[in-house]
């Protein structure tokens, strides 16, 4: 839904307020978010701890870091120079001038307190450990793209993805509700972590020539296109092999393994990445992706609740 490009008249057109915002937050990024919510309150609910006052507080801390991870994402990549006039993905509003780079650090700060006010609520009932896991995202969020030594930019953001949108969404969302962990918890934060950083690794294979210009070494850029792929293959491969092991160790029953039949879709998501060599038609992959992981969690979680 990029209106920014209207092409009856070949004008760029400046959007409405409203879908400039809708626009800089990346709805279609927003199920990496989401995705890890589900499973770990239907893990709760298969321990018959699900609570659902906590649920939707981590559901909307989870959005809003997502949402203010993509806002300061936005102003950094237009601050360093990454998001150039040769991009392949979709405008992005501080590079097309839409808003400023005060009005986006605004944007940024508001969505963080946000994600602040949210957790008040999750640290009065889970205590210290949702204080270290809150202001450890939003450190995260920030310092990604931000700060003096942005991971993203140096080949470490698959790993905090992995980790940030894997074990901390999914254990901190079963934690809040349930006050503890378990190992099952812990298995099933994998395949989140890895979808998401799927994601990651579709998006940075297509930027990889304009990352590479603009001196943002992501792993993609370090490890070339063909180990990217790789990298993409592998980490699809053990959101097939994780519900695998849970059933395997009895930790859930065997409706979970329809989960595994999901991973399965994504060979053909594989086989595409590794026959495309257009940055730009990596954007329907790119979203794809995404679906996926949605389907996959949606799947799982009904595994689990089974």
């Amino acid at each position: 839904m990029d209106t920014s490009r209207d092409a009856g008249d070949g004008i760029l057109r400046r959007p409405s307020w409203w879908t400039i915002w809708y626009l800089a937050a990346r709805p279609k990024t927003l199920w990496t978010g989401i995705s890890p919510v589900i499973v770990g309150s239907a893990l709760a609910w298969h321990d018959h701890a699900f609570v659902l006052p906590a649920a939707l507080a981590a559901l909307v801390g989870a959005i809003a870091i997502q949402v203010g991870t993509n806002f300061a994402n936005d102003l950094s990549d237009h601050l360093r120079g990454a998001d150039g006039t040769d991009r392949l993905g979709p405008t992005r509003a501080t590079q097309a001038g839409w808003v400023t780079p005060a009005q986006m650090r605004r944007a940024v700060a508001f969505v963080f307190a946000l994600a602040f006010l949210v957790g008040i609520y999750l640290v009065f009932r889970g205590g210290w450990p949702v204080v270290a896991i809150g202001l450890c995202s939003l450190a995260a969020a920030w310092l990604y793209t931000g700060g003096p030594y942005p991971f993203g930019y140096h080949g470490l953001g698959d790993i905090f993805v992995f980790i940030f949108f894997g074990p901390v969404a999914v254990v901190g969302t079963y934690y809040v509700q349930t006050l503890t962990t378990t190992s099952a918890a812990w298995q099933a934060a994998i395949p989140m972590g890895a979808w998401a950083a799927a994601v990651l690794c579709v998006n940075n294979l297509r930027d990889i020539e304009s990352d590479r210009r603009a001196g943002k070494r992501t792993l993609a850029v370090r490890l070339g296109r063909r180990g990217a792929v790789w990298e993409y293959a592998i980490l699809i491969l053990v959101t097939f092999l994780t519900p695998i092991g849970l059933y395997a160790t009895d930790a859930v029953g065997p409706a979970v393994l329809a989960a595994s039949a999901v991973a399965l879709l994504g060979i053909r998501l594989v086989r595409r990445i590794g026959r495309v060599d257009q940055g730009v038609a990596l954007n329907e992959v790119l979203a794809a992706t995404a679906r996926s992981q949605l389907l996959y969690a949606l799947v799982f979680a009904g595994g689990v609740m089974w």
